[in-house]
């Protein structure tokens, strides 16, 4: 049965120096219907081994019958049970660092008093200097209101740090950006212009998190015309571009031609509005397009898109793109043979990707395989060094397409983790400002201190 994995702890057992005792314990989680993953040997003496062993179950009640499991094994003893996701984020997941020790009164006064004033002086004569003697060069604004957290919803702001400092996290792990989460305790679109253009002046660019739609679309539109550093909402854009970066990859596998394909976008939400745009700019042809709310669907016909529903885009339509948070919404039975689906909802898809191809899908994928970490850091990078005032749909195409060229033979994307690929996406963005002749910056590449 597949199931999600939605709760991970350590357990740390000792077993009996016996034959199959491991074996009889990887066996009873698996009947229990747990998972597991990695394996740490700890300690081993003639009578005992000790093992930190990583199990996955569905909910707490799962849970709790998996640890059963555990428990019931001869030959096993539970010396402890810990959730580790919670110990990481104990007192949070970032902090912010002096880049130099300060280790004498020399350096004190150099740092700050009397030497600041001198840098002051400068910037007050040339506020263009603040990004050469401050760190707004490389400082990015994460803001959210909390009301639209991964599959959660409106759980507010203070329940979205812990995402927001994921995003930081990921910045400066992989294109050496200081991301600064901002949390507004408003849902009120002016309000929230207001506040991040109050703030903005610290910072190189903005990103946008988690604002739900269709609040989303007009905060961002008011952003970018009153400010002069880029803004992007990370749940529009930086989803249409990877999501467009897997399908070059997808139609490349399955030899299907994505400027005659007729595709169709089931979701219109900020993420299904923006790859459904994206799409149709690359393509040149409309993109059918569902949603319960008139709303969303009006809007994406004003952008070009072609109204439509969920039956006629599964029966008419060779690539399937659904971003809806319903799962299985999408029945097998549904499922045309030749197509390609991306089921992009998490933590549960429309359709499991393995059901799709039993149907005669020519490929199938979940969100779990589409995230957008493999495209905001690099667009980010690159448009701040280059100094480029606004992000541009080229220069987002250039990322997908950067990320397509970089997918190793039989992926659908590149690992996020490889740095490689975040310098090279950060590279083209930046070169593509330049050649529409935005950027105010001559384009230094990114070298990690």
């Amino acid at each position: 049965m597949a199931w999600e994995r939605k709760l991970m702890r350590t357990v740390r057992v000792r077993n009996s120096q016996k034959h199959g005792v491991l074996a009889r314990l990887l066996a009873a989680i698996a009947e229990a219907g747990g998972g597991t993953g990695s394996i740490v040997l700890l300690n081993e003496t003639s009578q005992h081994v000790v093992r930190d062993v990583t199990v996955y179950a569905e909910d707490e009640t799962h849970l709790q019958t998996v640890l059963d499991a555990i428990h019931a094994n001869e030959g096993t003893r539970v010396i402890e049970v810990r959730d580790e996701v919670l110990e990481l984020h104990q007192k949070g997941k970032i902090a912010i660092r002096s880049r130099y020790p300060i280790d004498s009164l020399t350096t004190l006064r150099r740092v700050y008093t009397p030497g600041v004033a001198e840098v002051c002086r400068k910037i007050a004569r040339d506020p263009a200097k603040a990004r050469l003697y401050t760190s707004i060069s490389h400082m990015v604004a994460i803001v959210t209101d909390g009301t639209a957290v991964l599959g959660l919803g409106d759980i507010g702001p203070l329940a979205a740090m812990p995402v927001m400092e994921g995003k930081a996290m990921l910045m400066e792990t992989l294109v050496g950006l200081s991301g600064v989460p901002i949390l507004l305790n408003t849902k009120d679109p002016q309000e929230i212009v207001h506040a991040v253009a109050a703030i903005a002046p610290g910072f190189a660019a903005i990103q946008l998190e988690d604002i739900s739609a269709p609040r989303c679309f007009e905060i961002e539109e008011r952003l970018q015309a009153r400010l002069d550093i880029p803004v992007m909402h990370d749940d529009q854009h930086g989803t249409a571009v990877v999501c467009t970066a897997a399908l070059m990859g997808a139609a490349r596998v399955s030899g299907t031609d994505l400027n005659q394909a007729v595709i169709g976008q089931i979701g219109l939400g900020a993420a299904g509005h923006a790859i459904g745009r994206m799409l149709m700019s690359l393509t040149g042809k409309p993109v059918y397009g569902a949603d319960l709310s008139q709303e969303a669907l009006l809007r994406f016909e004003k952008s070009g898109g072609r109204k439509s529903n969920l039956e006629e885009i599964m029966r008419t339509c060779d690539i399937v793109i659904a971003t809806t948070g319903a799962p299985n919404l999408i029945q097998p039975a549904m499922v045309r043979k030749g197509q390609i689906i991306l089921a992009l909802s998490n933590p549960n898809p429309e359709i499991d990707p393995e059901d799709a191809l039993k149907m005669g899908a020519a490929f199938a994928a979940d969100g779990k395989s589409v995230n957008n970490v493999l495209g905001f850091p690099g667009i980010f990078r690159g448009t701040v060094d280059a100094d480029a005032p606004r992000i541009t749909h080229e220069m987002l195409v250039a990322a997908a397409k950067t990320i397509a060229e970089l997918t190793p033979p039989g992926e659908l994307v590149p690992s996020p983790l490889d740095k490689k690929v975040h310098k090279s996406v950060a590279r083209a963005v930046a070169e593509t400002a330049m050649k529409q002749g935005i950027a105010r910056a001559e384009f230094v590449p990114y070298v990690e201190e």
